[in-house]
Protein backbone atom coordinates (compact mmCIF):
# COMPACT_ATOMS: atom_id res chain seq x y z
CA UNK A 1 0.00 0.00 0.00
CA UNK A 2 1.09 3.42 -0.51
CA UNK A 3 0.34 6.13 1.78
CA UNK A 4 -0.12 9.83 0.38
CA UNK A 5 3.13 12.12 3.14
CA UNK A 6 0.69 14.88 2.49
CA UNK A 7 -3.17 14.83 3.55
CA UNK A 8 -5.61 15.40 0.60
CA UNK A 9 -7.94 18.53 1.43
CA UNK A 10 -11.31 17.56 2.24
CA UNK A 11 -13.80 20.87 2.18
CA UNK A 12 -17.33 20.76 3.55
CA UNK A 13 -19.13 21.33 0.33
CA UNK A 14 -23.15 20.76 1.83
CA UNK A 15 -24.78 20.51 5.10
CA UNK A 16 -28.32 19.61 5.92
CA UNK A 17 -28.60 21.11 9.42
CA UNK A 18 -31.27 19.16 11.75
CA UNK A 19 -33.02 20.03 14.53
CA UNK A 20 -29.91 19.55 17.47
CA UNK A 21 -27.18 18.65 14.75
CA UNK A 22 -25.96 18.37 11.27
CA UNK A 23 -25.23 16.01 8.72
CA UNK A 24 -22.18 17.19 7.12
CA UNK A 25 -21.16 16.18 2.72
CA UNK A 26 -17.65 16.62 1.56
CA UNK A 27 -16.58 16.08 -2.09
CA UNK A 28 -12.75 16.38 -3.32
CA UNK A 29 -11.19 14.74 -6.07
CA UNK A 30 -8.27 12.18 -5.57
CA UNK A 31 -5.59 10.53 -7.97
CA UNK A 32 -5.71 6.41 -7.75
CA UNK A 33 -3.29 4.35 -8.74
CA UNK A 34 -4.28 0.67 -10.18
CA UNK A 35 -4.10 -1.46 -7.04
CA UNK A 36 -4.95 -1.23 -3.20
CA UNK A 37 -3.67 2.14 -1.68
CA UNK A 38 -4.45 3.95 1.81
CA UNK A 39 -5.43 7.77 1.30
CA UNK A 40 -5.40 10.64 4.23
CA UNK A 41 -7.61 13.20 3.93
CA UNK A 42 -8.70 16.10 6.22
CA UNK A 43 -8.19 17.78 8.58
CA UNK A 44 -11.74 17.45 9.75
CA UNK A 45 -13.52 18.24 12.67
CA UNK A 46 -12.65 16.16 15.57
CA UNK A 47 -16.27 15.99 16.72
CA UNK A 48 -17.38 13.92 13.84
CA UNK A 49 -19.23 10.48 14.91
CA UNK A 50 -17.02 7.81 13.61
CA UNK A 51 -20.05 5.38 13.35
CA UNK A 52 -22.04 7.38 10.66
CA UNK A 53 -19.11 7.84 8.15
CA UNK A 54 -19.80 6.92 4.60
CA UNK A 55 -17.34 6.89 2.15
CA UNK A 56 -18.48 6.25 -1.87
CA UNK A 57 -16.65 7.03 -5.34
CA UNK A 58 -19.38 8.61 -7.61
CA UNK A 59 -17.18 8.80 -10.83
CA UNK A 60 -13.61 7.74 -12.29
CA UNK A 61 -12.10 4.52 -13.10
CA UNK A 62 -14.01 1.39 -11.38
CA UNK A 63 -12.93 1.66 -7.62
CA UNK A 64 -13.71 -0.11 -4.37
CA UNK A 65 -13.78 1.37 -0.81
CA UNK A 66 -12.21 -1.32 1.65
CA UNK A 67 -12.72 0.61 4.92
CA UNK A 68 -12.86 4.24 5.62
CA UNK A 69 -11.64 5.43 9.62
CA UNK A 70 -11.20 8.50 11.51
CA UNK A 71 -8.08 8.86 12.80
CA UNK A 72 -7.73 11.81 15.66
CA UNK A 73 -4.40 13.16 17.52
CA UNK A 74 -3.30 15.92 19.20
CA UNK A 75 -1.37 18.43 17.70
CA UNK A 76 0.74 21.31 19.90
CA UNK A 77 -0.73 24.81 19.06
CA UNK A 78 2.07 27.44 17.33
CA UNK A 79 3.73 29.48 19.35
CA UNK A 80 3.73 32.91 17.10
CA UNK A 81 0.49 33.95 15.00
CA UNK A 82 0.41 32.90 11.39
CA UNK A 83 -0.08 35.24 9.01
CA UNK A 84 -4.13 35.29 8.69
CA UNK A 85 -4.49 35.67 12.34
CA UNK A 86 -5.84 38.75 13.59
CA UNK A 87 -4.69 42.23 14.63
CA UNK A 88 -5.36 41.42 18.34
CA UNK A 89 -3.23 38.28 18.44
CA UNK A 90 -0.11 39.85 16.64
CA UNK A 91 -0.39 42.93 19.12
CA UNK A 92 -0.26 39.77 22.31
CA UNK A 93 2.39 38.17 20.54
CA UNK A 94 4.94 41.63 20.20
CA UNK A 95 3.90 42.86 24.04
CA UNK A 96 4.94 39.26 24.77
CA UNK A 97 8.05 39.08 22.85
CA UNK A 98 8.89 42.88 24.03
CA UNK A 99 8.54 41.25 28.07
CA UNK A 100 11.06 38.77 27.42
CA UNK A 101 13.44 41.12 25.69
CA UNK A 102 13.11 43.41 28.54
CA UNK A 103 12.95 40.55 31.33
CA UNK A 104 16.51 39.52 29.70
CA UNK A 105 17.59 42.93 29.93
CA UNK A 106 16.82 43.59 33.62
CA UNK A 107 18.63 40.57 34.36
CA UNK A 108 22.17 41.15 32.68
CA UNK A 109 21.69 44.79 34.30
CA UNK A 110 21.48 43.14 38.10
CA UNK A 111 24.51 41.22 37.00
CA UNK A 112 26.56 44.05 36.09
CA UNK A 113 25.38 45.94 38.81
CA UNK A 114 26.79 42.87 41.23
CA UNK A 115 30.04 42.95 39.86
CA UNK A 116 30.02 46.62 39.76
CA UNK A 117 29.50 46.53 43.79
CA UNK A 118 31.93 44.23 43.85
CA UNK A 119 34.68 46.04 41.92
CA UNK A 120 33.99 49.14 44.00
CA UNK A 121 34.50 47.02 47.38
CA UNK A 122 38.06 45.61 46.00
CA UNK A 123 38.84 49.20 44.93
CA UNK A 124 38.08 50.30 48.13
CA UNK A 125 40.08 47.18 49.69
CA UNK A 126 43.18 48.02 47.12
CA UNK A 127 43.12 51.60 48.27
CA UNK A 128 43.20 50.71 52.18
CA UNK A 129 45.90 48.09 51.70
CA UNK A 130 48.18 51.05 49.84
CA UNK A 131 47.51 53.49 52.09
CA UNK A 132 48.91 51.27 55.19
CA UNK A 133 52.16 50.74 53.21
CA UNK A 134 52.27 54.31 52.24
CA UNK A 135 51.44 54.34 48.88
CA UNK A 136 49.97 57.89 47.96
CA UNK A 137 48.08 57.52 43.83
CA UNK A 138 45.44 59.99 44.82
CA UNK A 139 44.90 60.77 41.14
CA UNK A 140 44.39 57.12 40.06
CA UNK A 141 42.46 56.39 42.81
CA UNK A 142 39.90 59.04 42.60
CA UNK A 143 39.61 58.23 38.58
CA UNK A 144 38.57 54.92 39.29
CA UNK A 145 35.86 55.32 42.06
CA UNK A 146 34.62 58.32 39.69
CA UNK A 147 34.58 55.57 36.74
CA UNK A 148 32.70 53.14 38.64
CA UNK A 149 30.53 55.28 40.31
CA UNK A 150 28.75 56.83 37.16
CA UNK A 151 28.76 53.39 35.54
CA UNK A 152 26.90 52.19 38.70
CA UNK A 153 24.32 55.15 38.44
CA UNK A 154 24.36 54.82 34.63
CA UNK A 155 23.24 51.03 35.06
CA UNK A 156 20.87 51.68 37.97
CA UNK A 157 19.04 54.16 35.74
CA UNK A 158 18.37 52.13 32.72
CA UNK A 159 17.44 48.97 35.32
CA UNK A 160 14.52 51.54 36.62
CA UNK A 161 13.56 52.23 33.24
CA UNK A 162 13.16 48.74 32.32
CA UNK A 163 11.02 47.85 35.77
CA UNK A 164 8.57 50.79 34.95
CA UNK A 165 8.24 49.55 31.57
CA UNK A 166 7.92 45.94 32.24
CA UNK A 167 5.60 47.55 35.22
CA UNK A 168 3.64 49.35 32.32
CA UNK A 169 4.06 46.06 29.73
CA UNK A 170 2.41 43.86 32.37
CA UNK A 171 -0.87 45.90 32.54
CA UNK A 172 -1.38 46.26 28.64
CA UNK A 173 -0.52 42.70 28.44
CA UNK A 174 -3.27 41.80 30.37
CA UNK A 175 -5.52 43.69 29.06
CA UNK A 176 -4.76 42.46 25.65
CA UNK A 177 -4.87 39.14 27.10
CA UNK A 178 -8.25 39.46 28.62
CA UNK A 179 -9.68 41.02 25.37
CA UNK A 180 -8.30 37.96 23.23
CA UNK A 181 -9.86 35.38 25.32
CA UNK A 182 -13.42 37.33 24.86
CA UNK A 183 -12.66 37.83 20.93
CA UNK A 184 -11.05 34.85 20.09
CA UNK A 185 -11.44 31.52 20.85
CA UNK A 186 -8.27 28.93 21.19
CA UNK A 187 -7.93 26.60 18.42
CA UNK A 188 -8.70 23.20 18.78
CA UNK A 189 -5.68 20.96 19.40
CA UNK A 190 -7.57 17.56 18.76
CA UNK A 191 -6.75 17.36 14.96
CA UNK A 192 -9.21 14.58 12.92
CA UNK A 193 -8.17 12.99 9.50
CA UNK A 194 -9.93 10.57 7.68
CA UNK A 195 -7.89 7.70 6.35
CA UNK A 196 -9.60 5.19 3.41
CA UNK A 197 -8.23 2.08 1.99
CA UNK A 198 -9.13 1.73 -1.57
CA UNK A 199 -8.85 -0.72 -4.40
CA UNK A 200 -8.51 0.43 -7.91
CA UNK A 201 -8.69 -1.71 -10.93
CA UNK A 202 -6.97 1.36 -13.26
CA UNK A 203 -5.14 4.64 -12.30
CA UNK A 204 -6.81 7.53 -13.00
CA UNK A 205 -8.71 10.90 -11.18
CA UNK A 206 -11.64 9.64 -8.86
CA UNK A 207 -14.57 11.70 -7.57
CA UNK A 208 -14.92 10.74 -3.93
CA UNK A 209 -17.86 11.53 -1.59
CA UNK A 210 -17.68 11.43 2.03
CA UNK A 211 -20.40 12.49 4.92
CA UNK A 212 -20.82 11.50 8.54
CA UNK A 213 -23.15 13.36 11.34
CA UNK A 214 -21.41 15.97 13.83
CA UNK A 215 -22.87 17.53 16.36
CA UNK A 216 -22.80 21.16 18.15
CA UNK A 217 -25.08 22.57 15.49
CA UNK A 218 -28.84 23.76 15.27
CA UNK A 219 -31.23 26.09 13.77
CA UNK A 220 -34.65 27.25 14.13
CA UNK A 221 -37.29 29.15 12.41
CA UNK A 222 -37.33 33.53 12.15
CA UNK A 223 -39.40 35.87 10.33
CA UNK A 224 -39.27 39.42 9.12
CA UNK A 225 -43.19 41.25 8.40
CA UNK A 226 -42.88 44.53 6.39
CA UNK A 227 -46.31 45.56 6.31
CA UNK A 228 -46.82 48.39 3.81
CA UNK A 229 -49.91 49.79 3.32
CA UNK A 230 -52.37 46.82 2.00
CA UNK A 231 -48.99 44.57 1.02
CA UNK A 232 -47.22 42.75 3.57
CA UNK A 233 -43.81 40.87 2.59
CA UNK A 234 -42.97 38.25 4.98
CA UNK A 235 -39.10 37.31 4.65
CA UNK A 236 -38.46 33.61 5.92
CA UNK A 237 -34.95 33.17 7.27
CA UNK A 238 -33.36 30.38 9.47
CA UNK A 239 -31.07 30.90 12.53
CA UNK A 240 -28.01 28.47 12.01
CA UNK A 241 -25.78 28.11 15.34
CA UNK A 242 -22.84 25.93 14.99
CA UNK A 243 -19.57 25.01 16.89
CA UNK A 244 -18.02 22.10 14.98
CA UNK A 245 -14.41 23.11 15.30
CA UNK A 246 -14.49 23.94 11.27
CA UNK A 247 -16.00 26.86 9.08
CA UNK A 248 -18.72 25.77 6.50
CA UNK A 249 -17.74 28.20 3.77
CA UNK A 250 -19.49 28.47 0.35
CA UNK A 251 -21.75 25.23 1.39
CA UNK A 252 -25.18 24.11 0.19
CA UNK A 253 -27.29 24.31 2.99
CA UNK A 254 -30.73 22.19 3.74
CA UNK A 255 -32.59 22.75 6.89
CA UNK A 256 -34.43 19.60 8.31
CA UNK A 257 -36.73 19.33 11.13
CA UNK A 258 -35.97 15.12 11.27
CA UNK A 259 -35.08 14.05 14.43
CA UNK A 260 -32.72 11.31 13.97
CA UNK A 261 -32.47 10.95 17.83
CA UNK A 262 -35.77 10.70 18.28
CA UNK A 263 -36.57 6.63 19.17
CA UNK A 264 -39.22 4.96 16.99
CA UNK A 265 -40.49 3.02 19.29
CA UNK A 266 -44.84 2.68 19.47
CA UNK A 267 -45.31 3.51 23.08
CA UNK A 268 -46.59 0.55 25.45
CA UNK A 269 -50.54 -0.73 25.84
CA UNK A 270 -51.39 -0.93 29.49
CA UNK A 271 -54.97 -2.16 30.85
CA UNK A 272 -57.90 0.03 31.26
CA UNK A 273 -60.35 -1.54 32.91
CA UNK A 274 -63.95 0.23 33.00
CA UNK A 275 -66.79 -0.31 35.24
CA UNK A 276 -70.60 0.59 35.37
CA UNK A 277 -72.34 1.84 38.44
CA UNK A 278 -75.99 2.93 38.87
CA UNK A 279 -76.33 6.30 39.63
CA UNK A 280 -78.05 7.05 43.32
CA UNK A 281 -81.38 8.40 43.79
CA UNK A 282 -79.62 12.08 44.70
CA UNK A 283 -77.56 11.72 41.45
CA UNK A 284 -80.87 11.06 39.04
CA UNK A 285 -82.67 13.95 40.52
CA UNK A 286 -80.26 16.54 40.23
CA UNK A 287 -77.82 17.57 36.93
CA UNK A 288 -74.31 18.90 38.04
CA UNK A 289 -72.88 21.01 36.09
CA UNK A 290 -69.92 23.64 36.35
CA UNK A 291 -68.75 26.53 33.91
CA UNK A 292 -65.34 25.92 32.30
CA UNK A 293 -63.39 27.80 30.26
CA UNK A 294 -62.44 25.87 26.60
CA UNK A 295 -59.67 27.64 24.03
CA UNK A 296 -61.28 27.60 20.75
CA UNK A 297 -59.28 26.48 17.84
CA UNK A 298 -59.14 25.63 13.80
CA UNK A 299 -58.07 21.84 13.09
CA UNK A 300 -54.12 21.45 13.14
CA UNK A 301 -51.20 20.47 15.55
CA UNK A 302 -51.09 21.09 19.18
CA UNK A 303 -49.67 24.17 20.35
CA UNK A 304 -45.93 23.90 21.29
CA UNK A 305 -45.51 26.45 24.68
CA UNK A 306 -42.32 27.86 24.51
CA UNK A 307 -41.00 26.39 21.28
CA UNK A 308 -38.20 23.85 22.73
CA UNK A 309 -37.70 22.78 19.39
CA UNK A 310 -39.04 23.07 15.79
CA UNK A 311 -42.89 22.51 15.33
CA UNK A 312 -43.36 20.85 12.33
CA UNK A 313 -47.00 19.45 12.69
CA UNK A 314 -45.93 16.28 13.26
CA UNK A 315 -44.15 16.13 9.53
CA UNK A 316 -40.86 16.21 8.37
CA UNK A 317 -40.55 19.54 6.73
CA UNK A 318 -37.31 20.23 4.27
CA UNK A 319 -35.98 23.69 3.24
CA UNK A 320 -33.32 24.88 0.96
CA UNK A 321 -31.50 27.99 0.61
CA UNK A 322 -31.56 29.37 -2.57
CA UNK A 323 -27.88 30.29 -2.58
CA UNK A 324 -24.28 28.91 -0.97
CA UNK A 325 -23.93 30.00 2.68
CA UNK A 326 -21.18 30.74 5.39
CA UNK A 327 -21.45 30.01 8.39
CA UNK A 328 -18.40 30.03 10.78
CA UNK A 329 -18.16 27.78 13.99
CA UNK A 330 -18.41 30.71 16.47
CA UNK A 331 -20.87 29.47 18.47
CA UNK A 332 -23.20 32.63 17.45
CA UNK A 333 -26.52 32.95 15.47
CA UNK A 334 -26.41 33.74 11.72
CA UNK A 335 -29.30 34.81 9.70
CA UNK A 336 -29.90 32.69 6.71
CA UNK A 337 -32.26 33.58 3.92
CA UNK A 338 -34.42 30.97 2.81
CA UNK A 339 -37.59 32.75 1.16
CA UNK A 340 -39.58 35.76 0.81
CA UNK A 341 -43.06 36.72 -0.88
CA UNK A 342 -45.15 39.55 -0.65
CA UNK A 343 -49.42 39.35 -1.03
CA UNK A 344 -52.19 41.50 0.00
CA UNK A 345 -52.85 42.16 3.54
CA UNK A 346 -56.68 42.49 5.19
CA UNK A 347 -56.16 44.80 8.31
CA UNK A 348 -58.48 45.57 11.22
CA UNK A 349 -58.20 46.96 14.70
CA UNK A 350 -59.72 44.54 17.13
CA UNK A 351 -60.26 44.49 20.73
CA UNK A 352 -61.50 41.66 22.82
CA UNK A 353 -62.48 43.98 26.39
CA UNK A 354 -62.56 40.59 28.64
CA UNK A 355 -59.06 39.51 27.96
CA UNK A 356 -57.31 43.39 27.09
CA UNK A 357 -58.31 46.81 27.53
CA UNK A 358 -55.97 47.29 24.42
CA UNK A 359 -56.96 48.06 20.97
CA UNK A 360 -55.10 46.05 19.00
CA UNK A 361 -54.16 46.17 15.03
CA UNK A 362 -54.10 42.38 13.79
CA UNK A 363 -52.90 41.98 9.71
CA UNK A 364 -54.49 38.99 7.92
CA UNK A 365 -52.47 37.41 4.75
CA UNK A 366 -52.38 34.30 3.05
CA UNK A 367 -49.20 32.19 3.32
CA UNK A 368 -47.68 32.28 -0.31
CA UNK A 369 -44.08 30.94 0.14
CA UNK A 370 -44.68 27.37 -1.10
CA UNK A 371 -43.62 25.76 2.08
CA UNK A 372 -44.99 25.43 5.43
CA UNK A 373 -44.19 28.48 7.61
CA UNK A 374 -43.09 26.97 10.74
CA UNK A 375 -43.40 28.26 14.66
CA UNK A 376 -41.10 30.82 15.39
CA UNK A 377 -40.52 34.57 16.05
CA UNK A 378 -41.50 37.34 13.48
CA UNK A 379 -40.11 40.97 13.85
CA UNK A 380 -42.84 43.30 12.66
CA UNK A 381 -41.50 46.26 10.34
CA UNK A 382 -44.19 48.79 9.05
CA UNK A 383 -44.13 52.63 8.00
CA UNK A 384 -42.77 53.82 11.43
CA UNK A 385 -39.93 50.97 11.40
CA UNK A 386 -39.34 48.16 13.52
CA UNK A 387 -42.51 47.98 15.79
CA UNK A 388 -41.59 45.15 17.85
CA UNK A 389 -41.60 41.46 17.78
CA UNK A 390 -43.99 38.61 18.21
CA UNK A 391 -45.05 34.43 17.27
CA UNK A 392 -45.84 33.14 14.11
CA UNK A 393 -47.90 29.63 14.65
CA UNK A 394 -47.53 26.73 12.00
CA UNK A 395 -48.89 27.30 9.22
CA UNK A 396 -49.19 25.23 5.78
CA UNK A 397 -49.48 26.08 2.28
CA UNK A 398 -52.01 28.43 1.05
CA UNK A 399 -53.63 28.77 5.13
CA UNK A 400 -54.18 32.34 5.99
CA UNK A 401 -52.16 34.13 9.19
CA UNK A 402 -52.56 36.02 11.34
CA UNK A 403 -50.23 38.59 12.97
CA UNK A 404 -51.02 41.54 15.77
CA UNK A 405 -48.97 44.61 14.58
CA UNK A 406 -49.11 45.99 18.50
CA UNK A 407 -51.81 47.88 20.32
CA UNK A 408 -53.14 51.91 19.57
CA UNK A 409 -52.07 54.42 22.24
CA UNK A 410 -54.81 56.68 21.48
CA UNK A 411 -57.86 53.76 21.94
CA UNK A 412 -59.08 52.69 25.14
CA UNK A 413 -62.49 50.15 26.48
CA UNK A 414 -63.70 50.22 29.61
CA UNK A 415 -66.01 46.74 30.69
CA UNK A 416 -68.59 46.76 33.30
CA UNK A 417 -70.54 43.83 33.86
CA UNK A 418 -73.98 43.29 36.17
CA UNK A 419 -76.12 40.40 37.33
CA UNK A 420 -79.30 39.70 38.09
CA UNK A 421 -80.56 36.30 39.57
CA UNK A 422 -84.46 35.35 39.60
CA UNK A 423 -86.37 32.05 40.26
CA UNK A 424 -89.78 31.54 38.69
CA UNK A 425 -92.70 30.39 40.66
CA UNK A 426 -94.07 28.42 38.29
CA UNK A 427 -91.79 26.25 36.43
CA UNK A 428 -88.84 26.73 39.44
CA UNK A 429 -85.92 27.98 36.96
CA UNK A 430 -82.92 29.81 37.35
CA UNK A 431 -83.01 32.96 35.25
CA UNK A 432 -79.84 34.54 35.54
CA UNK A 433 -79.25 37.88 33.52
CA UNK A 434 -76.04 39.02 32.72
CA UNK A 435 -75.33 42.77 31.26
CA UNK A 436 -71.83 44.02 29.65
CA UNK A 437 -71.35 47.64 28.62
CA UNK A 438 -68.15 48.53 26.66
CA UNK A 439 -67.24 51.97 26.22
CA UNK A 440 -64.96 52.61 23.30
CA UNK A 441 -62.75 55.73 23.23
CA UNK A 442 -61.00 57.34 20.49
CA UNK A 443 -58.21 60.00 21.82
CA UNK A 444 -57.31 62.87 19.18
CA UNK A 445 -55.31 65.48 19.27
CA UNK A 446 -56.81 69.07 18.03
CA UNK A 447 -54.71 69.16 14.60
CA UNK A 448 -55.47 65.63 14.14
CA UNK A 449 -59.60 66.24 13.95
CA UNK A 450 -59.10 69.23 11.88
CA UNK A 451 -56.61 67.17 9.65
CA UNK A 452 -59.64 64.40 9.80
CA UNK A 453 -62.46 66.59 8.95
CA UNK A 454 -60.24 67.81 6.09
CA UNK A 455 -60.19 64.50 4.91
CA UNK A 456 -63.33 63.34 5.46
CA UNK A 457 -64.48 65.79 3.53
CA UNK A 458 -61.99 65.27 0.49
CA UNK A 459 -62.45 61.47 0.63
CA UNK A 460 -66.09 61.18 2.16
CA UNK A 461 -64.90 59.42 5.35
CA UNK A 462 -62.52 59.88 8.41
CA UNK A 463 -63.36 56.92 10.88
CA UNK A 464 -61.73 53.99 11.91
CA UNK A 465 -63.41 50.28 11.82
CA UNK A 466 -62.91 48.68 15.55
CA UNK A 467 -63.82 45.56 15.57
CA UNK A 468 -65.10 44.59 19.20
CA UNK A 469 -65.33 40.70 20.52
CA UNK A 470 -67.10 39.40 23.35
CA UNK A 471 -68.23 35.87 24.58
CA UNK A 472 -71.42 34.52 25.51
CA UNK A 473 -71.74 30.92 27.34
CA UNK A 474 -72.48 27.86 25.07
CA UNK A 475 -74.52 24.99 26.75
CA UNK A 476 -73.96 21.41 26.64
CA UNK A 477 -76.32 19.88 28.06
CA UNK A 478 -80.52 20.28 27.04
CA UNK A 479 -81.58 21.54 31.02
CA UNK A 480 -79.45 24.77 30.46
CA UNK A 481 -80.62 27.27 27.81
CA UNK A 482 -78.45 30.34 27.39
CA UNK A 483 -80.48 33.04 24.99
CA UNK A 484 -79.12 36.29 23.49
CA UNK A 485 -81.37 39.07 24.07
CA UNK A 486 -81.07 41.12 20.58
CA UNK A 487 -83.55 43.66 21.66
CA UNK A 488 -82.01 44.69 24.61
CA UNK A 489 -78.07 44.49 22.86
CA UNK A 490 -77.66 48.40 21.94
CA UNK A 491 -76.83 48.50 19.22
CA UNK A 492 -77.60 44.95 17.04
CA UNK A 493 -74.05 42.37 17.35
CA UNK A 494 -73.08 42.10 13.29
CA UNK A 495 -72.33 38.53 14.03
CA UNK A 496 -72.90 35.69 16.50
CA UNK A 497 -70.93 32.22 15.84
CA UNK A 498 -71.18 29.07 17.04
CA UNK A 499 -68.70 29.29 19.90
CA UNK A 500 -70.50 32.19 21.55
CA UNK A 501 -68.76 35.09 20.04
CA UNK A 502 -70.08 38.50 19.40
CA UNK A 503 -68.94 40.59 17.19
CA UNK A 504 -69.61 44.66 16.50
CA UNK A 505 -67.74 46.33 13.86
CA UNK A 506 -68.22 50.00 15.51
CA UNK A 507 -67.00 53.18 13.24
CA UNK A 508 -64.98 55.64 15.91
CA UNK A 509 -64.99 59.41 14.22
CA UNK A 510 -61.49 61.37 15.54
CA UNK A 511 -62.30 61.68 19.09
CA UNK A 512 -65.38 59.88 18.97
CA UNK A 513 -67.00 57.70 21.82
CA UNK A 514 -69.62 54.71 21.89
CA UNK A 515 -70.87 52.63 24.62
CA UNK A 516 -71.96 48.65 23.60
CA UNK A 517 -74.69 46.56 25.86
CA UNK A 518 -74.49 43.09 25.61
CA UNK A 519 -77.24 41.10 27.77
CA UNK A 520 -78.05 37.42 27.65
CA UNK A 521 -79.69 35.05 29.88
CA UNK A 522 -78.82 31.68 30.86
CA UNK A 523 -81.55 29.64 32.43
CA UNK A 524 -81.50 26.29 33.89
CA UNK A 525 -84.42 23.70 35.46
CA UNK A 526 -84.56 23.27 39.16
CA UNK A 527 -82.91 20.22 38.83
CA UNK A 528 -79.06 21.87 37.72
CA UNK A 529 -76.85 22.49 40.22
CA UNK A 530 -73.51 24.46 39.91
CA UNK A 531 -74.69 27.14 37.76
Amino acid sequence: MSTAPEPIPLPVTAVTCLEDRAHVERTTVVDLTAGVQRLRLGPVGALAVDRTLHAELTAGPPATVLDARIVRAWTPRARRPAADDSALRHRVDALEQEQVTLEQRRDRLHARLDALGRLAADLLRDIGEGTGHGETEVPRWRGELDRVDAERDAHAEELRTVQARLTVLATELGTAGDALELAEQRPAELVGHIELTVEATAAGPAELRVSHLVPCALWRPAYRAVLDGDSLTLETDAMVWQRTGEDWSGVRLTLSTARSALAGEPPRLSEDRLTLQDRSPAERRTVDVEIREEETADLGPAAVLGLPGVDDGGEVRVLHSPAPVTVPSDGRGHRVPVSSFTTAARGEYACTPELSPLVTQVVRFDNRSGHALLAGPVDLVRGSGFSGRGTLDFTAPGAPVELAYGSRDDHRVVRETEETRDTTTLTQRTVITRTVRLHLSRFSAPHERAQSEAAAQAEGTGERTVVLRERIPVSEVSAVEVRLRKESCSPAPDAVDADGIVRWDLDLPPGGRRTVTLVYELSANSKVTGV
